[in-house]
């Protein structure tokens, strides 16, 4: 593309790329850290060196020596829009077009693609790679941004429809051989599954980096209470964005059509938006308008195989692995990697290679070429298991065949007193003390700490100075109260989504809890291991849509409507559970788990106007066994866990008919507790059965298809929290 001569141009282009488009495994694998972090203590540092791919895979070479880029095709609407993109197609060595048809990959940005091609790395890597190894890609800037016409409003129903529109037409160009995907972090990631979820002809696959499954809740009001660190600058983005123009403009008058159209859409979308928010209108409630912006609602219709990335300190570290959980328990090729990112980073892709599975132009290679242009790949799943994931506390790279399916419940209790600033209260699996800690609403907690740069899409952390605040959480934590263990004796590994249950009062009956789970070592040093957020007055729970592990709570579901908001009652005492985003780690020996819960979380939220006034209240967190304050966390069975070894030999089975009863006995060690059997056979779930403490066996009846010769059984036994999940694979015949 030709370069943009404007200074003004240049200088938007800047602004983009620093905001980032604003928007496991095997335990060999390199460290890595976040930007600004300072390497790991000896005691927790990892390998040095990313392993290969097991199975030897290397990315084909290039077919085609250069690519030309054709500007601003018109891509028409159904209701008359004409939107624009950017086509690249492979050339040959005198730069000219080759005359072929290619696959298509499509990306839909709302950040200018003129701007965008400043951006670098952090649009998810640049489109050579794979248009040099026979693929074509085509970028469109989205309704209302960039080059196309009409009034952008943010993932609303008209600009989803855009998307499988776009793709379509994708799939009937004269270059196009029918066969499409797309690829693309954050707003681009977003897009692909609103694309997916229409199910355009042609698409086989996509490869979103960092998109979001439930706005509201993943970022706007995370608790509650309104994102002012990101929001207002990504808002702003996308309307600077949408006023440059485009690198080669058309030959007619659409520039100027847009531009007025960019601007009317500031005018009675953006601006509107953010002063309703504020004045506590209904977009600071969940409701309507965050349905139709949630991908998670159409993430059911989605059937193409699809790669995630996923950052542990994102914008979007809730909502990710819920997209990649739907998928999977549907049955559609999907895979994840988690890494030590902010949302800077994870767009950028250019850590991924530490994850040992190749570099992210390698991965979108290879994903593309599996499943757009079907090559086959028998080693695919060997090399890349469904979950890779950064364990933060040792820096190694660990992998889960499921999003949470294989973890037990661990709870720690608060127990005893704590004051804010000095005297910390304990967390313990044992007997409780009664104790009281006030919290105290100091509107500068939160800027010390690693949500600063996670809540600003990691700007703090692309300055060339060094930041204590992003690696030691101790001085934030001294404007609220702290919880911790006694220094471990043994390891404490968890990943997936966290519940802090805390027995509160509040003098003006509001307030927000904003709670870090945190790894203090040995030297006082204390790591941010995730956050989570809850207004007290929005406590109400929806129980039907909350997740249990175990019994125990670790991922609440509030409403957060106008009508379920109520305030504590003067002098009550009651439970609110704080959803703390999830995270992989590992709590080494001598370290401690602690949490500690502010008031406020700065620059990240704010409460609404009508709402600002409540939240300066002092909150009272209780701990007794009265008021059962804990942590709880999905905790990761040991390899080799005397669990999973003895489970093996712990099904017996019998069949009459095409009825079986499953019979299941547990080993004598492992009857003090109460537990629960789940049983698959053929693929099909059976059934579930409760083991009271003490009992060995338990019988679950199935329907089997007599016909068939053997039959494949699979047994989950979920222990308490002192025993470890196992599953038992087999196969018998019916007689």
């Amino acid at each position: 593309m030709r370069p943009i001569t404007s200074t003004a141009v240049r200088l938007t282009a800047v602004a983009a790329a620093t905001l980032a488009l604003s928007a496991g495994a095997l335990t060999t694998a390199a460290t890595a850290r976040p930007v600004g972090a300072a390497p790991a203590p000896a005691a927790m540092a990892a390998p040095a060196a990313a392993p290969a791919v097991a199975s030897g895979w290397t990315p084909r070479p290039e077919s085609y020596p250069k690519t030309t880029t054709v500007a601003n095709l018109p891509i028409p609407m159904d209701d008359g829009v004409v939107l624009r993109g950017d086509l690249i197609l492979p050339a040959g060595a005198d730069g000219k077009a080759v005359g072929a048809k290619f696959p298509v990959l499509v990306t839909i940005t709302a950040y200018n693609k003129s701007v965008q091609q400043y951006a670098g790395g952090l649009a998810g890597g640049a489109a050579d790679y794979l248009v040099k190894r026979g693929y074509a890609q085509l970028t469109v800037d989205a309704r209302g941004t960039g080059g196309s016409a009409g009034q952008w409003c943010a993932f609303c129903t008209r600009e989803d429809q855009d998307a499988v529109q776009i793709m379509n037409w994708a799939h009937a160009q004269s270059w196009s051989n029918g066969s499409t995907g797309m690829t693309g972090p954050s707003y681009m990631g977003i897009s692909q599954i609103f694309a997916a979820g229409g199910r355009p002809a042609g698409l086989k696959a996509i490869f979103p980096q960092v998109p979001a499954a439930d706005v509201y809740r993943d970022v706007v009001a995370s608790g509650g209470q309104l994102d002012v660190g990101f929001i207002p600058l990504w808002l702003g983005l996308v309307t600077i964005t949408g006023l440059v123009p485009p690198t080669t403009p058309p030959s007619d008058l659409s520039p100027l059509t847009s531009l007025v159209d960019h601007l009317l859409g500031a005018g009675t979308f953006t601006v509107p938006l953010l002063t309703s928010a504020v004045g506590g209108g209904e977009p600071a409630y969940d409701g309507d308008f965050y349905t139709q912006r949630s991908p998670i609602n159409v993430a059911g219709n989605i059937n193409v195989p699809t790669f995630f990335v996923s950052g542990e300190y994102d914008l979007f570290q809730r909502g990710t692995p819920l997209l990649f959980e739907n998928l999977q328990k549907r049955g559609v090729p999907t895979k994840m990697v988690i890494g030590p990112w902010n949302h800077l980073q994870a767009s950028s892709g250019a850590e991924v290679v530490k994850a040992g599975l190749g570099s992210l132009d390698e991965l979108k290679l290879r994903w593309f070429d599996r499943y757009i242009k079907g090559i086959a790949d028998p080693a695919l799943d060997a090399d890349i298991p469904p979950i890779t994931y950064y364990e933060q506390g040792t820096g190694a790279w660990q992998a889960a065949r499921s999003w949470v399916g294989d973890r037990r419940a661990a709870s720690f209790r608060l127990s005893g007193s704590a004051a804010t600033g000095s005297a910390d209260g304990a967390l313990t699996q044992g007997a409780v003390t009664a104790g009281t800690a006030p919290v105290y609403p100091i509107p500068v907690a939160g800027l010390c700490t690693r949500s600063f740069d996670q809540w600003t899409a990691g700007l703090p952390s692309q300055f060339p100075f060094p930041n204590p605040c992003l690696t030691d959480n101790s001085l934030n934590d001294k404007t609220g109260v702290v919880f911790k263990t006694a220094p471990l004796t043994s390891p404490l590994a968890f990943q997936g989504p966290i519940n802090a249950r805390l027995y509160v009062d509040s003098v003006g009956g509001d307030g927000m809890l904003s709670v870090a789970v945190e790894d203090e070592a040995p030297d006082g040093t204390v790591s941010r291991l995730s956050g989570g957020w809850q207004v007290i007055s929005h406590r109400k729970l929806d129980t039907a849509r909350s997740r249990y592990l175990d019994g125990k709570l670790i991922q609440p579901y509030h409403p957060f409507t106008k009508a379920a908001q109520v305030k504590l009652a003067g002098g009550a005492v009651e439970p609110v559970d704080v959803e703390i985003f999830p995270t992989g780690s590992k709590i080494l020996p001598g370290h401690r788990l602690r949490i500690a819960v502010q008031a406020f979380d700065v620059p990240h939220l704010l409460p609404t106007l009508p709402d600002l006034l409540g939240t300066l209240t002092v909150i009272t967190v209780h701990a007794s066994a009265q008021y059962p304050s804990e942590l709880t966390v999905p905790a990761v069975a040991p390899a080799g866990s005397r669990t999973a070894v003895s489970m093996a030999n712990a099904v017996a089975k019998r069949g009459k008919a095409n009825r079986a009863a499953i019979v299941v006995t547990r080993p004598a060690w492992g009857r003090t507790a109460a537990g629960r059997v789940k049983v698959w056979i053929d693929g099909r779930y059976a059934g579930t059965r409760t083991l009271s403490a003490g009992r060995s066996t338990v019988v679950v009846p199935a329907k089997v298809n007599r016909t068939q010769g053997r039959h494949r059984l699979r047994v989950v036994y979920l222990g308490s929290a002192t025993t470890s999940p196992s599953t038992a694979v087999t196969t018998w015949r019916v007689r």
